[in-house]
């Protein structure tokens, strides 16, 4: 079991100094636009990953005139208290402690208090491009396998190490192949582990993920979703042989599983092309339900749910679904944000489930 009893912030966002205590498995979290609902979400988030969901400095999120954030949570793992501590200090540095203890690496961290966050801009994951679509798979696999954040962390250095001396190709007039060669043979490793691990569990995430699309649906729809990357075809020092050529022409590296993708469609048509908005929603809640469910499986309990402002667009028939999957169906904790206090009420109400709602 893993719940979130109380949580602490101070310079973080527009919070200078406030604790907030959370009693029940269900908590919804109201307030007008503007005062501090996502970013208390995005704490939360900074417990389970180090960083925020929402941007990619840390210094966008102290507090405007002030140096550095403090966060600080209790939480219950597998019936056992913990202190988990993010700190942003003046200089720069970040730092996070669980029970006293400071992590070397942040990665290390990654999957001890797993998490699921939905919120608005999650749009990107079915209309944006397939970085989108990739970070969502490597984020999940991250969460259940340490060993794939590492060959993660190590293909991604490579790769940068990579483009930069095919764009030193350009810019000096002179080819180092003989590094190029050993690039391409330190590359081979990490990028056969993640295709070989991104294979595997996607052949059994995908069906979920369509069967998880259809129940919040209501009714069956033709939706399919496939793995696609060039290394179904051939192995990556192949690839990477084929397209020298043209990585030293484009000064990048153009083959290799960093450039993978989900293909969805809807009956025989590009999914993100013809997809209505409640058809997009409704694949991008089964994406997120289904990394749920795997986490769930895979740790032995439920995630942490995060859900920010997921109502807009959606028809009271998805609502309901989607309530009653992650509040009933679901027992891990759930927070949920909306502006309209009365409209999350009601639907809470009508779940049956005790809940608590904070007013912001």
């Amino acid at each position: 079991m893993l719940r979130l009893q109380a949580i602490s912030l101070i310079q973080f966002k527009n919070y200078s100094k406030r604790s907030f205590d959370f009693k029940e498995r269900v908590v919804g979290i109201c307030g007008k636009n503007g005062v501090g609902k996502t970013n208390l979400l995005d704490a939360i988030h900074y417990l389970c990953f180090t960083k925020s969901y929402f941007s990619r400095q840390d210094a966008n999120n102290v507090q405007i005139g002030k140096s550095g954030f403090r966060i600080e949570g209790n939480i219950e793992l597998q019936d056992k208290p913990e202190k988990a501590v993010c700190i942003l200090r003046e200089t720069g540095r970040k730092e996070m402690i669980v029970n006293e203890s400071i992590y070397d690496k942040f990665s290390h961290h990654i999957g001890r208090y797993p998490c699921v966050v939905i919120a608005p801009d999650d749009a990107e994951l079915i209309t944006g491009g397939s970085e989108e679509r990739r970070k969502f798979i490597d984020a999940l696999l991250s969460q259940l396998d340490p060993e794939y954040l590492q060959q993660l962390i190590v293909y991604v250095k490579l790769l940068q190490q990579r483009n930069s001396l095919l764009k030193s190709f350009t810019e000096t007039g002179v080819k180092n192949l003989e590094l190029l060669d050993v690039l391409d043979e330190q590359l081979e490793k990490p990028g056969k582990f993640i295709f070989n691990r991104r294979k595997e569990f996607l052949v059994s995430f995908l069906p979920l993920v369509k069967h998880l699309y259809n129940s919040i649906a209501s009714e069956p729809e033709d939706v399919h979703l496939f793995y696609e990357s060039e290394l179904l075809e051939a192995d990556l020092p192949e690839l990477l042989k084929v397209n020298r050529n043209r990585d030293c022409l484009l000064q990048r590296t153009t083959s290799g599983i960093h450039k993978d993708d989900l293909d969805i469609q809807l009956g025989q048509h590009v999914f993100r092309w013809i997809a209505s908005q409640g058809q997009r929603k409704s694949l991008l809640f089964a994406l997120k339900l289904g990394e749920m469910e795997v986490l769930r499986k895979e740790k032995g309990f439920a995630p942490l749910l995060l859900l920010d402002d997921v109502f807009e667009k959606l028809d009271e028939d998805r609502i309901s679904n989607l309530l009653k999957k992650v509040c009933v169906e679901n027992e891990g904790q759930v927070f949920i944000t909306d502006t309209n206090e009365e409209r999350l009420g009601s639907h809470l109400s009508g779940l049956n489930v005790p809940f608590e709602m904070i007013r912001l």
